[in-house]
């Protein structure tokens, strides 16, 4: 019977414990709400009431900003531009007085007349102190979507046909399709590839990554680098 006690009483306090961190859950959300909603019109007092005063701040542009250094920059949008962001997915999880937060905001920016919608996956981290939940760190990704893929030629297409040699074991065979290209890469599965412009490719869900076809003097495909976050890897065309 005592054992029977103790279970209940256990899946009591975990039942409450669960609705504890969702009344967490849903106060953070709103408040991160709150600070979205004050970064159009530059509203800086409700980012001083809500973050630290240590807080450690990283942007989307990768610059690392203090408290003061963030306000600063909250200013009003310039006359032209119009925006809102908005959470869709969110989650938390909260560990006794720390709380981590996920979660993405979808950017709806009239610039000068046309509509841009962006999305940014912002990580942060909530301290509970005597004044409530403070915002201690918080790091900004933009979240990057494939380009417009453009069609070429089936001529222009079959130009990149060939192997491409890395090291003397790992060769890349290119060869054109209707709408692009396919890449198959030493142990690896063929992989579909579509045209930004002329010369440079991607891989439809991975738009981190560039493949970029290099000419020799008279125009032929001689080369082409896999280009990722600016960093190039050369390949060399060995075979047609």
């Amino acid at each position: 019977m005592r054992r029977i006690v103790t279970i209940v009483l256990v899946m009591l306090l975990a039942g409450v414990a669960r609705a504890d961190d969702a009344k967490v859950a849903a106060e953070l959300r709103r408040m991160t709400q709150e600070m979205l909603d004050a970064i159009a019109p530059g509203n800086a007092e409700v980012w001083k009431r809500y973050t630290d005063d240590h807080l450690i701040y990283v942007s989307e542009a990768n610059r690392e900003m203090t408290k003061a250094e963030l306000i600063e920059e909250l200013k009003p949008l310039p006359k032209g531009l119009v925006g809102h962001l908005e959470i869709g997915t969110f989650k938390a999880e909260v560990h006794g007085n720390v709380a981590v937060t996920t979660y993405v905001a979808n950017e709806s920016l009239e610039y000068y007349g046309q509509m841009i919608r962006n999305h940014f996956r912002t990580s942060d981290t909530w301290l509970k102190t005597k004044s409530g939940w403070k915002l201690i760190g918080s790091q900004v990704l933009a979240v990057l979507e494939d380009p417009p893929a453009v069609s070429l030629p089936r001529e222009t297409l079959c130009g990149y046909n060939g192997t491409y040699r890395l090291t003397a074991e790992i060769t890349t065979k290119i060869m054109c399709t209707d709408d692009g290209i396919t890449s198959e890469r030493t142990g690896r599965p063929a992989a579909a590839m579509k045209a930004e412009v002329r010369d440079v490719f991607f891989t439809p869900g991975a738009p981190r990554t560039r493949r970029i076809f290099l000419r020799d003097a008279g125009g032929a495909v001689n080369a082409f680098v896999d280009r990722r976050e600016g960093l190039d890897v050369r390949w060399v065309k060995v075979a047609d």
